[in-house]
């Protein structure tokens, strides 16, 4: 059995948006949860078994699998058919890894120490900053309209996602904007919404 512990309009949005990319809404059970918020509302659900309370959080038959790339790749290697990532073997597999991996360790850290306007050099210094990030980006994008080239696929997903979520951060780059433009123009992406504001109107009632 899956079930994913999803918060409306948050983190967990983007497993929710892969999940349908993927066509396997019927396969997971979405148990909709609290959390505690940026602003201070909301609060921890003990029914959430993610260590620190966040989400996403993944179920499998008692396994617990957080953390975004973890979860979309864990849910990518159970249903291979579905198209979202190379295959096993596949040079580009190699290149959808990377996308994942670096998303968490490197991508968001720097947009949140951006936009807290933390100072802090060691920090820096290894995870480089937001120009970095943004070269990055336009080097893969110069080459197709994914990150991957021709093919859309779960890096799209994540990657597109903090700008979607906070416009503020997007650069000012034609590659960039235009990318996310089309990642937010996908039917997955309205789907996602309508769940999430029907979400939250129910718990709100």
């Amino acid at each position: 059995m899956l079930t994913l512990f999803h918060a409306p309009q948050s983190r967990s949005s983007a497993i929710m948006l892969l999940i349908e990319e993927m066509g396997i809404a019927d396969k997971i059970t979405v148990q909709i949860t609290d959390i505690v918020r940026q602003d201070g509302s909301g609060a921890r659900d003990p029914a959430n078994p993610h260590p620190e309370g966040k989400v996403p959080c993944l179920v499998h038959d008692g396994t617990v699998i957080t953390e975004r790339g973890a979860i979309m790749l864990y849910l990518l290697e159970l249903f291979p058919q579905t198209g979202l990532a190379p295959r096993p073997g596949d040079a580009q597999r190699g290149a959808l890894l990377t996308w994942l991996a670096w998303y968490g360790s490197v991508m968001e850290p720097v947009l949140i120490l951006d936009w807290s306007k933390a100072e802090v050099p060691a920090v820096w210094s290894s995870l480089r900053g937001v120009a970095e990030i943004n070269a990055r980006l336009h080097t893969a994008l110069a080459k197709g309209p994914w990150l991957l080239g021709e093919e859309f696929s779960a890096a799209d997903v994540l990657c597109h996602t903090p700008y979607a979520f906070f416009p503020p951060s997007m650069p000012d780059d034609p590659l960039i904007r235009d990318w996310v433009a089309r990642c937010q123009s996908r039917a997955s992406v309205q789907r996602v919404k309508e769940q999430d504001m029907a979400s939250m109107a129910a718990r709100a009632a």
